[in-house]
């Protein structure tokens, strides 16, 4: 009976130790698990952190991109719109001289088949310019305007309401696309 207890204990026994074991070895292999999963985590956070920094630098790069292609399409309007610039300001006096020569011969009671043939060549010439994106200044009184205007000498007003206003043109400002290419030179009353 003794051996049958004694026995028993130490059958007890082994089982305990072989479930300590199986105990620990569960442990053992929950804690490598987790390990593992914590190396997981911080190479998933490593990759995302990685992926939203490379998404940032992807961004930025596109922005950039965007805004430098925009500009030059807006740089190449410009220059498209103004690269006859320097063209039509070399013809401006052309065209001042067409517009005297129209004058001196009405002044002169010129043939008016002449003048009428001198009108046509001026008509074309001008509304090429014109198709161009030229457009004529109208300065005769109104309000001297710097921006618009280059103020040649000041006279005494004729009138009250001419006052600080063109009294005469000397010379016809011009604008291509709505750029001042020549100031219109005019007399301010005062």
């Amino acid at each position: 009976m003794k051996d049958n207890i004694d026995n028993e204990q130490n059958q007890n026994m082994e089982e305990a130790k072989t479930e300590n074991q199986h105990k620990e070895e569960h442990k053992s292999k929950g804690r490598k698990k987790k390990k593992k999963e914590d190396k997981q985590a911080a190479e998933y956070e490593a990759l995302q952190e990685k992926y939203n920094e490379l998404n940032d630098r992807f961004l930025r790069l596109y922005s950039e991109f965007d805004n430098f292609r925009k500009r030059t399409a807006r740089e190449k309007l410009e220059l498209v719109k103004t690269a006859s610039e320097d063209l039509i300001i070399g013809l401006l006096p052309v065209l001042d001289d067409f517009e005297r020569a129209l004058k001196a011969f009405e002044d002169h009671h010129a043939d008016p088949e002449l003048i009428k043939g001198v009108e046509l060549i001026y008509n074309k010439f001008y509304n090429t310019l014109k198709q161009k994106g030229l457009k004529p200044m109208d300065s005769m009184g109104t309000e001297f305007n710097t921006d618009w205007h280059e103020a040649l000498t000041k006279i005494p007003a004729p009138s009250e309401d001419m006052k600080g206003k063109v009294v005469d043109v000397i010379q016809k400002g011009y604008l291509l696309n709505d750029k001042v290419i020549r100031y219109a030179q005019v007399v301010v009353g005062s």
